[in-house]
């Protein structure tokens, strides 16, 4: 959150990540961290959970570094995310279709 980049966290650790250090991806991550934390859900599982949620998904690649981190993306395939956080993740992603090419 607020650009933070955990020493051990693959932003730090790897350079072909720097595509994600750019205005655009940072002000649409900030405005989906802030959807999140409006609705009161952590914001890795709300993305998780949206991506559970689309029909043609057939299944989802998760990441994690940490045990904490393993448990909370696979509790998000109990998150069922509201018809309000859905459009609000539809009119953030029209403001920032493609943050990061």
């Amino acid at each position: 959150e607020g650009g933070a980049r955990p020493p051990k966290g693959r932003l730090s650790l790897y350079s072909r990540f720097s595509r994600y250090f750019n205005p655009q991806s940072e002000a649409a991550c900030s405005r989906y961290v802030a959807l999140a934390r409006e609705h009161g859900l952590d914001p890795a599982q709300m993305a998780l959970a949206f991506i559970n949620q689309q029909p043609f998904v057939t299944s989802n690649i998760i990441g994690a570094t940490t045990l904490e981190q393993l448990e909370s993306n696979i509790a998000s395939f109990e998150l069922k995310l509201s018809d309000e956080v859905l459009a609000g993740i539809e009119a953030i992603h029209k403001d920032h279709p493609n943050p990061a090419p």
